[in-house]
């Protein structure tokens, strides 16, 4: 009796552990299908983020059209090197007598040295009649310059230290502004940084480039600047690009900007928020009310943030109706008024 009573123990226990290894086991099998899945969307995700990256990064060059010899300023043509050296660029100089200063054009990714088309021509005249020259040129992978990739400010950089490097030479100014349209406001803010201040100290200087120390100008070679559609941060050109063009750009918005950084060697996007609205140089502001691209509300909190630590020498300007970069279409008699008051309160003849 005692014996089968054990027996039943025993088949019991069996069973019982049979049920336990297939439980395990289906366990096991659940848990690797997750991690499967999990594994497969990553890999997915980095096949998309960089699909997306080189289709943004390999845009077709914006040609210049023809432009009419007749209807432009008399100016002259320029070829020269981005501080990397390794990238040809070209661009135009428009000069007056007496100059006060040299206002550099940093036009957006994907446009070119006339980022307003014809109509901007009216706008260099009026630069030029109240003595200020004019540098226009092409970033890379633009109109007519050299390059092949675009990375909306994160190499661009180098293509304004060299267009400030060649204004340098062939201008009698001492100074310039830099005038930033859409990711070229990125362009212009990277340069800034990377030149060093004017009252470096001796421990710092191993902090910078000894290239870029040896350009032979600092900081305070740019007197002011002037940003069209600034963003809070330099990759939200980006983002939202990606949102708009890229399949499921939902998803790989974040991951985008990151991998064009890198592709570009720099690790940081840039809090443009905190660097226009420390700048200690006049700044002026310019956008439209109905920018659904970057966000004219963004727009309201750099404007606000800039006010609230430099408001005596910052100029803002907000176009009732304009679109991204439609400022100077939709409201051009405003947007060339407020530019030239900038100027003309800040910059004048000593």
């Amino acid at each position: 009796m005692s014996s089968n009573r054990g027996f039943t123990q025993i088949n019991f226990d069996e069973n019982k552990g049979k049920k336990f290894r297939r439980s395990s086991s289906s366990m096991i099998m659940r848990v690797a299908l997750v991690l499967s899945i999990i594994a497969v969307f990553f890999v997915g995700m980095i096949v998309l983020t960089i699909t997306s990256s080189n289709n943004l990064m390999n845009i077709d060059k914006n040609q210049m059209s023809n432009v009419p010899s007749n209807i432009l300023p008399s100016y002259s043509s320029c070829s020269f090197s981005s501080f990397d050296n390794q990238t040809n660029l070209s661009g135009w100089f428009f000069k007056c007598d007496n100059p006060i200063t040299t206002i550099i054009v940093v036009h957006d990714s994907g446009s070119n040295r006339l980022p307003f088309g014809v109509n901007m021509i009216d706008m260099i005249e009026q630069w030029l009649d109240n003595n200020y020259n004019v540098f226009l040129f092409d970033l890379r992978n633009s109109g007519e310059s050299g390059g092949d990739i675009t990375t909306y400010g994160y190499l661009e950089w180098m293509d304004v230290i060299g267009a400030i490097s060649q204004v340098r030479q062939i201008s009698v100014t001492t100074d310039v502004v830099l005038y930033g349209i859409g990711s070229g406001n990125t362009a212009c803010l990277m340069a800034y940084d990377k030149l060093p201040p004017k009252d470096i100290k001796e421990h710092e200087l191993d902090s910078y480039d000894p290239e870029i120390l040896n350009l032979g100008y600092d900081q305070s070679y740019i007197i002011g600047m002037i940003f069209d559609s600034p963003a809070k941060n330099s990759d939200d050109y980006i983002k939202t690009k990606v949102k708009q063009t890229q399949f499921l750009g939902m998803l790989t918005q974040n991951f985008v900007p990151y991998a064009i950084r890198i592709s570009a060697g720099e690790g940081d996007s840039v809090n443009m928020i905190a660097e226009i609205s420390r700048l200690p140089i006049p700044v002026c502001i310019l956008y439209g009310g109905h920018d659904m691209y970057i966000g004219a509300d963004k727009i309201d909190q750099v404007v606000n943030e800039r006010n609230r630590l430099n408001s005596t020498i910052t100029a803002s300007q907000m176009i009732p109706g304009a679109g991204y970069l439609e400022s100077f279409s939709s409201g051009k008699e405003l947007y060339m008024k407020t530019v030239l008051n900038f100027l003309q309160s800040y910059f004048i003849k000593s």
